[in-house]
């Protein structure tokens, strides 16, 4: 069964639309964030079917939905949101690391929907001097125009890899020496950790954090101490604030 679509606010240029242009795109092996369907009837399952075959999340919409989005344009019954960035692979964030000769410093988002959040962590990925930033293929912005804009350029500098599942992935970068620390509200204060070596750092969604499977893998936990009248940061200042903790250690040897 198809999921429903929560989120269809991005720029059109990044959108294609018609049963015919999304079976082209998909045949051609465009990289696709996800595709939204206002039925899973007739030609639509062939449609649907494919997208699967290649982990492409696929979202029920109301047709409402779809004219809005489409902006008058014949949909019939289907968009695709395509990636305006090609993808890096989670060997090509490790290789970066290894070209510096330095531990892998790797930016983990487990949900991050808002492609503003997601442009302004690439930004501050590439000021702090991470090596990538992983991403997960469903429930996760992608690497449109939006997000483009909001790295202020960055998204050209720092590799983004789009994985299947977050949890098996982690258990991976543990396997290659590399500690995994969530950033969470019940963890010890960030700037009393110590965050040098190999290092992922997880920042959950904007709504839910990070999600249990994700955070059973994750070797430490951080919190950034609250003190006013509002007890959680945006996803992105947050991972600003954990992110040049880790560099400050870095730097200090």
């Amino acid at each position: 069964m198809t999921k429903s679509a929560k989120n269809t606010r991005e720029t059109s240029t990044n959108l294609i639309i018609g049963r015919n242009p999304v079976n082209e795109a998909l045949k051609a092996g465009r990289e696709i964030d996800r595709i939204l369907v206002s039925s899973e009837e007739g030609s639509m399952k062939v449609l649907i079917a494919k997208a699967k075959e290649r982990g492409i999340p696929v979202m029920k919409s109301e047709r409402q939905a779809l004219d809005r989005i489409s902006q008058g344009q014949p949909h019939q019954g289907v968009a695709a949101y395509v990636s305006s960035y090609s993808y890096a692979s989670v060997e090509d964030i490790l290789e970066k690391a290894a070209d510096k000769g330095e531990d892998p410093f790797i930016i983990v988002l487990d949900g991050i929907e808002d492609p503003h959040n997601l442009g302004a962590i690439i930004r501050t990925a590439d000021c702090a001097g991470a090596h990538g930033i992983i991403i997960p293929k469903r429930h996760s912005a992608g690497l449109t125009d939006t997000v483009a804009k909001a790295s202020a350029g960055a998204i050209e500098y720092v590799p983004v890899a789009k994985v299947s599942n977050i949890a098996q992935t982690l258990e991976s970068l543990k396997e290659k020496g590399i500690w995994v620390y969530a950033c969470d509200m019940d963890g010890e204060n960030y700037t009393d950790q110590n965050m040098k070596g190999g290092l992922a750092l997880v920042i959950g969604s904007e709504g839910f954090g990070i999600s249990r499977l994700v955070k059973e893998k994750c070797d430490f936990t951080v919190s950034i101490p609250m003190r006013g009248h509002v007890n959680s940061l945006n996803a992105s200042n947050a991972a600003c604030c954990v992110m040049y903790e880790v560099r400050r250690q870095r730097d200090l040897g």
